[in-house]
């Protein structure tokens, strides 16, 4: 093979090695902006899912408020009427209780709080007293904390997207300048420089979470 071939063979080498990685670059760019935009999009998703939940949570939180006042009120009326032996008035009272309320005083009653200085000072702090819609304000202001965490984590995956997509456009330059300049060494030393952002890139990028929109 005369010297002119051989050299010919290294410029075609340098080319062809340039375009398989324009190629490829090209692909990547494109998934990787494709997978920024669909984890932009889980993210605004999670983002509204947990807004949703701590409206939820802030109406059964004020649900619950207004159930503790209605809980003192009557239990007030009713305390004045056990305090003073009227047992028609206790009654009335008794049978206005929450459903919720009312295994709380029971309970209560049964400590003899007139007589016992132990007792608890007042139902509410007896473990029979709940609230469902303090639960549920509970259970979903954890669920709008998950989502915001959620929401944070996809932000982040579709900025590691937009960086992949910075560097493999970057790799896409080096591999445009190999096949535009004429001196082979700063020829090969591109490329070699788009080879390795594109590999370093490319591992990097595979080993992220993918979102795929059906």
């Amino acid at each position: 093979m005369t010297t002119a071939a051989r050299r010919r063979l290294r410029e075609d080498w340098v080319d062809i090695a340039a375009t398989v990685l324009l190629a490829l670059a090209t692909v990547a760019t494109a998934w990787s902006g494709y997978q920024a935009s669909r984890w932009g999009a889980e993210a605004t998703k999670a983002t509204m899912r947990g807004t949703a939940a701590r409206v939820e949570s802030t109406r059964a939180s004020d649900l619950a408020n207004a159930q503790a006042q209605i809980d003192v009120a009557v239990f007030t009326q009713w305390a004045d009427a056990y305090a003073s032996g009227n047992k028609l008035l206790r009654d009335f009272y008794f049978e206005r209780f929450r459903p919720e309320f009312k295994p709380a005083v029971v309970a209560w009653i049964a400590t003899r709080p007139l007589k016992n200085p132990n007792a608890p000072l007042t139902p509410f702090a007896m473990p029979q007293y709940t609230s469902k819609a303090r639960e549920d304000a509970t259970r979903l202001e954890t669920q709008a904390d998950a989502w915001a965490a959620t929401a944070r984590r996809n932000v982040q995956r579709s900025t590691n997207y937009v960086l992949g997509v910075v560097l493999f456009a970057a790799a896409l330059f080096f591999a445009g300048m190999s096949t535009k300049l004429q001196a082979r060494r700063l020829c090969v030393a591109m490329l070699t420089m788009g080879l390795v952002v594109f590999g370093a890139t490319l591992v990097w990028i595979a080993l992220s979470p993918v979102s795929v929109s059906v």
